[in-house]
């Protein structure tokens, strides 16, 4: 079975690796060109490309897939199937005629849950107990595809975003040789997806971190894991200036009489007061500084408990 291989690292990096010691190894692997990184802007040579490489994989990295040279070699390859994987690149209608069976998407949610481009932060911002991964057949609305196949897994309770994203890359890559074991044997079912449990998620910005103090502490708990590692949950100290959380867990101290935002605690602990209940602020730190147990932190800033936090969002670092 000549199969295509489309994926970005580093979700798509372990998946690769799943399959080139499968019996449905991919003979072409695309992913995007090598990036420059650090302040010095070099090159960095891509995971992807560079593991497909070292097992003797063609490999291709196409400024955009809708570019026609590479739709040209892509038809000169005549894939029977493509797998995609975090590819994040909108496919020209006749991309989705290249394959002559079936081309195949590893979306790590259990759809119809949280189609789009953050579904890992979604089902952690949300407090979901169980999400998972799911293989379906590409179509040209966005994750809208008919189901092949789907795992689930249970989430940690203080499990973050990043943390959950490298457990499910293990799983996809075992889904997706299953499935493309099906596709090769003919068994594939797919099944439609129920339109009515759809839910939507869309790009992180840096302003998917801000702290909106007035919601409940759980829900600000599960912000702040959701935005580990990127873009990472934040407020604004009293001089302005950012303070990113990167963990939280809630608090005895239920601040009932407090006011959103407000610090009610710098003792042990950093305890900020939330529309219903109390957080404790565990690790932070400021903007290119290093991590910082909170009640260090609070021992430099001389913060101290009635100030407020997220009152200067708006002129806050980013």
């Amino acid at each position: 079975m000549r199969l295509c291989f489309l994926g970005s690292p580093p979700f798509a990096t372990p998946v690769l690796a799943r399959l080139l010691e499968s019996s449905h190894a991919p003979e072409l692997v695309v992913t995007p060109p090598d990036r420059p990184v650090g302040r010095r802007r070099q090159l960095e040579r891509s995971a992807l490309a560079a593991l497909a490489e070292e097992r003797g994989v063609r490999c291709l990295q196409p400024k955009t897939v809708r570019d026609d040279d590479f739709m040209r070699e892509l038809r000169e390859f005549a894939p029977e199937v493509i797998l995609i994987v975090a590819y994040g690149e909108y496919l020209r209608p006749e991309f989705l005629e290249v394959a002559s069976k079936e081309i195949l998407n590893v979306h790590p949610s259990l759809l119809p849950r949280f189609r789009g481009a953050s579904p890992i932060q979604a089902a952690v911002a949300a407090g979901d107990r169980v999400t998972g991964v799911t293989i379906q057949r590409v179509a040209q609305k966005l994750d809208s595809g008919d189901l092949l196949l789907a795992e689930e897994t249970e989430l940690g309770e203080d499990e973050t975003a990043g943390e959950l994203a490298e457990r499910l890359m293990v799983i996809a890559g075992e889904v997706a040789a299953r499935a493309l074991e099906s596709v090769a044997s003919g068994t594939a079912v797919f099944t439609p997806q129920d339109e009515s449990r759809v839910t939507e998620c869309s790009k992180l910005t840096v302003e998917d971190g801000l702290i909106d103090w007035s919601r409940d502490a759980e829900e600000t708990r599960n912000q702040v894991r959701a935005m580990n590692p990127w873009p990472l949950a934040r407020t604004a100290l009293p001089n302005g200036k950012s303070l990113l959380v990167l963990e939280a867990r809630l608090a005895d101290e239920g601040g009932a009489d407090a006011a959103p935002g407000e610090i009610l605690s710098t003792k042990n602990a950093l305890v900020v007061a939330t529309g219903d209940g109390a957080l404790e602020l565990v690790t932070v730190k400021r903007e290119g500084k290093q991590a910082l147990a909170a009640s260090e932190f609070c021992r430099g800033a001389r913060l101290e408990p009635g100030v407020r936090l997220g009152e200067a969002a708006e002129g806050a670092e980013r």
